[in-house]
Parts: C-alpha cells; sequence; structure tokens
C-alpha cells in the first residue's frame, strides 16, 4: 500500500490511500462493502483484488477511519482514447458506519486528483436516481448532471 492522500492531518477525516497489493484485510473489507453498494454482486475475490490493484489503467483507492479501519472504495480507470485522456469513476462505496463523515468526498478528491495527474480533461461516474446521497455528494464536489444516453449490453445473455 502507499499513502497517496492523507486528509486526516489532524486525524479528523478518512486516510485515502491507494491499495496496491492485495491483504487479507483488503479482502475482508470487500467482503463487507460490496453487498452495501450491490445486493446483486457477490465480494470480489482476491484473485479479482489482484488483477485490479495490478492493473496500469486502474486505481484502487480505500478509506480507512481514525481507527484505521477500511471504510470505503472507488475505482478509477484511465485510459487513452483519440479524442483524448478519459478518466471514470466506478464502485463508489461507502460503509454504512462512516457514512456523513467525508469518506466519500475524500476518495473522490483522490481520484479527480490523480485524473488530473494523468492528463484526463474531464472525469466521468454514472449514479442511480435511488442513491440520492451519493448524488448529492458528486453535485456538490462539482459533477455536473450530463443530458445523454447510458447504453448497456449485457454479454452474458
Amino acid at each position: 500500500m502507499t499513502a497517496d492522500t492523507d486528509s486526516s492531518a489532524d486525524n479528523a477525516g478518512p486516510v485515502i490511500y491507494e491499495a496496491t497489493e492485495v491483504t487479507d484485510e483488503l479482502v475482508e473489507a470487500f467482503v463487507r462493502l460490496i453487498p452495501q453498494l450491490s445486493s446483486s454482486s457477490a465480494p470480489t475475490s482476491r484473485a479479482d483484488l489482484a488483477a485490479i490493484a495490478g492493473s496500469e489503467a486502474c486505481a484502487l483507492f480505500m478509506a480507512r477511519d481514525t481507527t484505521g479501519t477500511i471504510v470505503g472504495s472507488l475505482t478509477l480507470a484511465v485510459f487513452p482514447i483519440p479524442t483524448g485522456v478519459r478518466a471514470w469513476i466506478e464502485d463508489v462505496v461507502v460503509d454504512d458506519s462512516a457514512r456523513g463523515a467525508g469518506v466519500g468526498e475524500a476518495l473522490v478528491a483522490a481520484a479527480v486528483d490523480r485524473a488530473r495527474s494523468l492528463g484526463a480533461k474531464t472525469v466521468d461516474l454514472t449514479s442511480r436516481p435511488s442513491r440520492e446521497a451519493a448524488n448529492r455528494l458528486y453535485m456538490r464536489v462539482g459533477f455536473e448532471e450530463r443530458t445523454t444516453n447510458v447504453y448497456r449490453f449485457n454479454a452474458m445473455g
């Protein structure tokens, strides 16, 4: 693990870092966090976490609270396309016990800073309308709702 952003210089806020290796603690955190993000997704396996943490296109940001417990995660994908460098935030999840404590905001700030440093001019994300608190957070930190269509092709069916 490397500490990329320490937003808790006064121990009042979360510590954000990039997970670059998979530990038992990381696996256990995802067993706890993924069901809070998606009731239809299985917890991420150790092998899947290793693939994400080892990918040049992804950064797996984690948040620890003041006790050192992992309380949040965010995945940032950054990739070149013919029109420039694109960045996309996916799978933002904050543990129920830590919501409202600035964890989501700190994770998003770390991801935006990283995307900017890699040359991305914009950062995109999607959020279900039912995730009202998450949508308020994204608007509060400067994301703007776009008028676009999002399409999904289900490769499994």
